[in-house]
């Protein structure tokens, strides 16, 4: 069970690293502090899948983190 929630976690883990990486560069939160464009910007296609599944793979990894500690 743990090898099987171990080799979870590795998968998620490469997920969300490749999710991110993916993602369009934009001001994130450089905008609370004073930078980033005047513009509002909506996802859409890709963009809007990419942020989603890392949303997604995000809440896979941390169940998954729990269901180790727990077991």
């Amino acid at each position: 069970m743990h090898t099987g929630l171990l080799i979870l976690q590795i998968i998620f883990s490469i997920g969300i690293i490749v999710a991110v990486l993916l993602q369009p560069e934009g001001t994130g939160l450089g905008s609370t502090w004073g930078g980033g464009g005047d513009t509002y910007h909506t996802k859409r296609g890709v963009e809007k899948v990419l942020f989603y599944a890392t949303i997604v793979l995000i809440a896979l990894f941390t169940l998954t983190s729990v269901l180790q500690l727990v077991l």
